[in-house]
């Protein structure tokens, strides 16, 4: 007999590129630093459990916003892109309730959190074959959520453990692990419902 308590039912939910959240999501970066172009986000289940959330992702760079121009794609601009797919994966996992804890999150919540709030405490990044900083591909993935609840002792806390990586036509290719800590998360808020 299989413990159906531990099994998630929810079928995969894909939500296509959303021009309008994505805008809002990229408000707070200078015109010349809006690399992600469109995000695909699916969630299968809760990653705590086994499941998984992933952004499947377009990005442009016509020009460095930094630096002139080095002819590939380099890790300052990897933590770019990597910041710009988590604030949109985030942001769509709360405005579709698609995982814990943020489908208690309102969109309220997420705008005041997305700068100030979201604090990498550890990135690692690697990059197998040089790759063309113009047009390419990227993926993300939330490999595992931890919530922490406060007490007289700490503050509540969130960590989000995810996986990246980027490709170009040409098979260029880099790749990153990097967990987030999330400061000061919302107490209490709307729960998921249904599907």
């Amino acid at each position: 007999m299989t413990d159906t308590a531990s099994i998630d039912l929810r079928p995969i939910s894909r939500h296509a590129d959303d021009p309008p959240l994505l805008a809002a999501v990229l408000r707070p970066y200078r015109a010349n630093c809006k690399y992600l172009q469109s995000a695909e986000v699916t969630a299968d289940g809760e990653p705590g459990d086994g499941g998984r959330v992933t952004a499947r992702c377009t990005f442009t760079i016509p020009e460095s916003c930094y630096i002139d121009d080095t002819g590939h794609f380099n890790s300052v601009e990897f933590n770019i892109c990597y910041n710009q797919m988590l604030y949109y994966t985030v942001a769509k996992s709360v405005q579709e309730r698609l995982v814990q804890p943020f489908a208690r999150w309102s969109m309220d919540d997420y705008w005041a959190r997305q700068l100030a709030d979201f604090l990498i405490t550890d990135f690692r990044s690697s990059f197998k074959r040089a790759m063309s900083g113009r047009h390419f591909h990227g993926e993300l993935e939330m490999v595992d959520i931890a919530e922490w609840g406060g007490s007289d002792v700490r503050d509540p806390l969130i960590v989000v453990r995810t996986t990246c990586r980027y490709w170009d036509d040409r098979g260029g290719t880099s790749q990153g692990e990097v967990r987030v800590a999330i400061t000061n998360p919302p107490v209490g808020g709307p729960e998921k419902t249904g599907t």
